[in-house]
């Protein structure tokens, strides 16, 4: 689970991270309110203004304003929410910002010169052990940095029974080419950093730009955390940071039923048992030339009901052209699949979107048997072959 800036900063706070002095808004008299507070706890007439949606690239894309007066703060509040934000990581779609950030600007007065760090913590699958990915150059362009010199990106990996360990504290501290107090401060950062990961049920805690101002002091200026959603249950306060207008509306409505789905940017729409059987699906539309719409698995033990619900959601999608459903019967029987592929599709009266199905398993002729009779556009397949050369003939 995703979760907005404002967010990440306050589950920072609560383990001792320093962030900036900030409230979040909703109009710009609420951003202008935030900006005051910030005046006279501070002294700081100087404030960023920051649209809330989940993405980066925010500053490159206008989301992202320094306010250097109460009447800025309004202005660019103004200019901001509402505003469709396109990045690099929205698509072409952008997302609407409902809500901005207003807090203190790290690089007032005499922290015009402050040092840009990057730092994230995420687990490393391939290798079991949680992963420390940091360099001692940040800020926007660390794609770029990642990209041309790949010798800046410096990883520690975290043994999870052991910990953290000084050693491996003192060797990032070094390697960012601290010293003094920033040296200190960087080794006790690391120690809440990790104690927020591990005790957040984090996958990610991500901070760019880390900064040190004058003095040594370190504070996380931007924050991205994802949360593990099977770890919710024991985290049942952070569900109230779930926002529905930043999910898709399809995956939204997919949740509801349990069915695992992702919108995609293609043409073909999929409708799979299991996990690995929907990637190989996937990667047989793209070796066949389509493209796929979106990853749907229904899971093993799917009721029609489930079934009609992702095969309707599918159908809804404006980009689909075709429909590949692959279902290999075990647990969840394909009767049941072509029953609720019957329900959609029939619920549905102008839908003329050719289907390809192939059933294998549990109950695979009578759920065959059920297609045949439906007058539904199908074309049957037994093999994947078949269906690679209907997809690759048809795009």
């Amino acid at each position: 689970m995703k979760i907005h800036e404002y967010q990440a900063k306050e589950l920072l706070g609560k383990f001792g991270i320093a962030v900036p002095l900030g409230n979040v808004a909703a109009t710009s008299r609420d951003a202008v309110n935030a900006a005051r507070r910030i005046l006279e706890d501070t002294g700081i007439c100087s404030f960023a203004v920051k649209a809330q949606v989940h993405s980066g690239g925010r500053g490159k894309s206008g989301g992202i304003k320094i306010a250097g007066s109460i009447d800025e703060v309004r202005k660019y509040a103004d200019e901001i929410i509402g505003m469709r934000l396109i990045t690099e990581q929205t698509g072409r779609d952008g997302k609407i910002v409902n809500k901005v950030l207003v807090e203190q600007d790290l690089y007032y007065g005499d922290n015009k010169s402050a040092e840009e760090f990057y730092l994230s913590i995420l687990t490393d699958r391939n290798k079991g052990c949680n992963l420390f990915m940091y360099s001692p150059e940040g800020g926007t362009d660390i794609e770029e940095i990642a990209s041309k010199s790949p010798e800046m990106i410096h990883y520690e990996e975290i043994d999870p029974v052991k910990g953290l360990e000084a050693s491996q504290t003192d060797n990032i501290a070094f390697n960012m080419g601290l010293t003094g107090r920033a040296y200190k401060e960087m080794i006790s950062f690391l120690n809440s950093i990790y104690n927020a990961y591990i005790n957040s049920d984090a996958l990610l805690i991500e901070i760019n730009p880390l900064i040190k101002i004058s003095g040594g002091k370190l504070y996380a200026a931007d924050a991205k955390i994802n949360l593990d959603d099977n770890a919710l249950f024991r985290h049942p306060e952070y569900l109230e940071m779930k926002d529905p207008a930043e999910e898709v509306a399809a995956e939204a409505e997919a949740s509801k039923y349990n069915l695992s789905y992702i919108k995609l940017d293609g043409n073909i729409g999929c409708m799979v048992n299991g996990a690995g059987l929907a990637m190989a699906t996937m990667d047989l539309i793209k070796l066949s030339g389509g493209s796929p719409a979106n990853f749907l698995d229904v899971g093993g033990s799917a009721s029609p009901r489930s079934v009609e619900s992702g095969f309707r959601i599918i159908l809804e999608d404006k980009d689909v052209k075709f429909v590949m459903v692959n279902i290999f019967g075990g647990i969840v029987r394909c009767d049941r699949i072509a029953h609720g592929i019957t329900r959609a599709y029939k619920l549905m009266p102008d839908n003329d979107i050719p289907v390809i199905v192939r059933l294998k398993g549990t109950n695979a002729s009578e759920g065959k048997e059920i297609l045949d009779a439906s007058g539904i556009n199908i074309l049957s397949v037994s093999t994947l072959q078949e269906a690679s050369e209907i997809i690759s003939s048809s795009f």
